[in-house]
């Protein structure tokens, strides 16, 4: 099932899956951002592992105008959230098993205008690493947001599969006339892995989130989730503790720059 290797999986309410390929037309009949600011949550939900995960989805479905997960796996329990809560999910598999996919999953409250799916396979382990570009129309703007949902390759020697990964993402982030969003599991590690993440994000000219108490999740003493941004102005920046993950959700809101609109 599913054989092509760039697709993206769709779901939503009262349907059923939708194979999403490369070049596919998406008619959008409604607005993703209708007003000047909306909330982000970005967040490596563990592949469901604990229980408490769905609470937290459920506690913030209505406010997040947008959900980025990684490690999500298309379990009953996902798409029921999705379904209850009349959302769409588009969803780029990394692997399978037993017809559970996990990867990367974009969670909307309505749908994108183009869609573009990245993988790449862990060096060593030989398990791919997904990332999804989705892009939604600005209501009474001819300029559309760009959202990149990632999940870095982890187990390399060196950096060079890391930047060939980021390399593929930012070459089409870079071409983006509009606002962008980058946000993810960057598993930045590493001095190496870290310097080149903020050295590559800066030559397309976006800008970290910082946080005022950083419980990010951390690995030899940095930060593994990120988002950065251009195009709009920061609101506010908050990381939800839980549980419920071995990572802890970020929750951001933007307002869109209206000097950068048209």
């Amino acid at each position: 099932m599913f054989k092509q290797r760039d697709y993206t999986l769709r779901y939503k309410a009262n349907s059923d899956v939708e194979l999403i390929l490369p070049n596919h037309h998406i008619i959008v009949n409604n607005y993703l951002i209708n007003d000047d600011s909306f909330t982000v949550l970005v967040w490596n939900i563990f592949k469901q592992k604990r229980a408490d995960c769905m609470h937290i989805l459920d506690k913030y479905a209505q406010q997040a105008k947008l959900i980025l997960l990684q490690e999500a796996q298309t379990t009953p329990l996902l798409l029921n959230f999705i379904s209850q809560h009349n959302k769409i999910a588009d969803h780029v598999p990394a692997y399978s098993f037993n017809d559970i996919y996990a990867g990367v999953m974009t969670i909307a409250d309505s749908l994108p205008s183009t869609l573009l799916s990245f993988k790449e396979r862990e060096p060593l382990i030989r398990v791919p690493k997904s990332a999804l570009i989705s892009i939604y129309p600005i209501k009474n703007s001819t300029k559309q947001l760009l959202v990149a949902n990632i999940h870095a390759v982890n187990f390399s020697i060196g950096v060079k599969i890391y930047r060939q990964q980021m390399y593929m993402l930012l070459t089409r982030i870079k071409e983006h006339n509009g606002p962008v969003i980058l946000a993810g599991d960057f598993n930045a590690w590493s001095r190496q892995r870290l310097s080149l993440l903020y050295h590559l994000v800066r030559t397309i000219g976006l800008k970290p989130v910082n946080f005022a108490i950083d419980m990010r999740k951390t690995f030899m003493g940095r930060p593994l989730d990120f988002v950065f941004y251009r195009g709009l102005q920061l609101n506010a920046a908050q990381i939800i503790s839980t549980l419920a993950s071995d990572h802890n959700p970020l929750l951001v809101n933007f307002r869109l720059d209206l000097h950068s609109q048209d």
